[in-house]
């Protein structure tokens, strides 16, 4: 929205452009910080203010700025309770990325949903799937492999069938 931001008019009072810019990195700093209410208000103003100067302007970024704010304030509302307190988390030195779950995903399951594929995963093998390796991940694999299997031997305590 900030690189949207930039293509409103040159011919705008320069207030205007920085009050718009100031506000989407403040909403961002009060999501960041988990404070949607805050965030909601803000987005709200924003909301009035864009809309005041698509009034003024009505130029293609002005509308396009404005139908992104008003869909993200709704996003924003409808799952204000899931969103965390991403500084406080960082500052506790708790995980704050995703990044590593979406790069398994895509290692493990995704080349088999692929349709050019001869074999494709049905949604529940690929749970499944899923399942077990986080297990393996959690090292929690060999307990339960054990558990279901007493009597089979599991020779490499060091190689938990990770490969």
């Amino acid at each position: 929205m900030r690189q949207l931001a930039k293509w409103l008019p040159d011919n705008l009072p320069t207030d205007i452009f920085c009050d718009v810019d100031h506000k989407l990195e403040r909403i961002k700093w009060f999501l960041w910080h988990g404070n949607t209410f805050k965030a909601l208000q803000s987005l709200q103003m924003l909301i009035t203010d864009l809309e005041v100067l698509e009034d003024f302007l009505q130029t293609p970024a002005t509308t396009k700025l404005l139908k992104l704010v008003r869909e993200f304030e709704g996003y924003i509302s409808a799952n204000q309770s899931f969103i965390p307190n991403f500084g406080d988390r960082y500052r506790h030195g708790e995980i704050i990325s995703t990044a590593f779950v979406e790069s398994t995903v895509n290692q493990v399951i995704s080349k088999r949903f692929v349709k050019k594929q001869q074999m494709r995963w049905t949604d529940e093998g690929a749970h499944l799937l899923l399942q077990i390796r986080i297990q393996v991940l959690n090292q929690d694999w060999r307990n339960i492999f054990s558990r279901w299997y007493p009597n089979m031997p599991l020779s490499d305590p060091n190689n938990d069938l990770a490969a």
